[in-house]
């Protein structure tokens, strides 16, 4: 299995990554929410961060926009130390936390004067073509708006901004599957131009597998994937295998996540599929056996989901598959 690869950071590059992190560490007492957190996300990528509840997506997060200081490492956005980001380049970099605070008191139209002040680059004629999209009038009140529509004022506010880089924390949590779709769209249509970098985490895999270029995964505070999202759905895959008589036991192999009894069926979860797994599953005997493609809510959940052990680490490109789907008979 190979490892996750970043490269030194290049002082003076001309396009710059959109985020870059070096062995970036946090720690709440003895806890290790971040452990040397390495990556990088190319200008132009909208990345997927994933992980369980705790995992350490929103300390990342945090810690990205100094909201939380790092004990150790470092980290860059659009090319800048994060301690040592300008004016200029904070105002290209929008943030949507989860919940979408805003200032209730206010109406659409006062909060879109206020967020207005600290962008030069601000772009009215877009606010108001996106407020009109979904039907939010301006002397609405904050406070009486429904949870979808605080998340598309939220959403309007960041793209009327002009940001080269947007950060969202679970954005579309609360969100009816309506609202969140029509969100989801929207967020790619106004966002994602030329040179436009979305760094999204989500609970909701479905969201996060119809928008992200690239994802990864953190468990335990460490990044296990790195990789493009489709290579993570072909390199996980089930492998559920028929026998006869008295099913057998598996030997060790790696990338081998999980072996489950069902019946006459043992179902095996393996990470880095390839010929090495067919093998080992021909090895037992089976009657028949099928390798099942899993969308990458399925594969997450296989995973993340095993006995308390250290995970093994995806980086790289997916061995060839010969089809997504493949059922062979002994």
């Amino acid at each position: 299995m190979s490892s996750v690869v970043v490269k030194p950071l290049i002082k003076g590059a001309v396009m710059p990554d959109a985020i870059v992190t070096e062995r970036l560490t946090k720690y709440y007492g003895n806890r290790r929410a971040v452990n040397c957190l390495s990556l990088r996300v190319p200008a132009g990528t909208v990345y997927g961060l994933l992980g369980r509840n705790g995992a350490g997506k929103t300390t990342a997060i945090k810690m990205l926009l100094g909201l939380v200081q790092p004990d150790f490492g470092r980290a860059e956005l659009l090319g800048e130390d994060i301690t040592a980001l300008g004016g200029t380049t904070r105002r290209r970099i929008a943030y949507l936390a989860e919940g979408h605070p805003l200032y209730p008191w206010m109406t659409v139209g006062e909060i879109g004067r206020f967020t207005r002040a600290f962008y030069p680059s601000w772009n009215q004629p877009l606010l108001e073509q996106i407020l009109d999209h979904f039907e939010l009038p301006a002397k609405a009140k904050l406070r009486r708006l429904s949870n979808g529509q605080r998340a598309q004022v939220a959403l309007a506010l960041a793209v009327a901004s002009d940001p080269a880089l947007l950060i969202l924390d679970d954005p579309t949590l609360g969100l009816d599957t309506v609202v969140r779709r029509d969100f989801l769209e929207s967020m790619i249509q106004l966002i994602q131009r030329t040179g436009r970098t979305i760094l999204f985490s989500s609970h909701i895999l479905g969201d996060v597998e119809r928008v992200a270029d690239r994802i990864g995964i953190i468990d335990d505070g460490v990044l296990r994937v790195d990789c493009p999202a489709a290579h993570f759905k072909q390199s996980v895959r089930k492998i559920v295998a028929r026998f006869a008589g008295r099913l057998p036991a598996v030997p060790a192999c790696d990338g081998l996540l999980s072996v489950r009894h069902d019946g006459a069926e043992l179902e095996l979860v393996v990470v880095g599929f390839s010929a090495r797994h067919t093998t080992l599953v021909e090895s037992l005997s089976p009657l028949s056996y099928e390798v099942v493609e899993l969308n990458l809510e399925d594969a997450f959940i296989a995973y993340t989901r095993r006995e308390r052990r250290p995970l093994p680490v995806f980086g790289g490109e997916p061995d060839h598959v010969e089809s997504d789907r493949t059922q062979r008979t002994s």
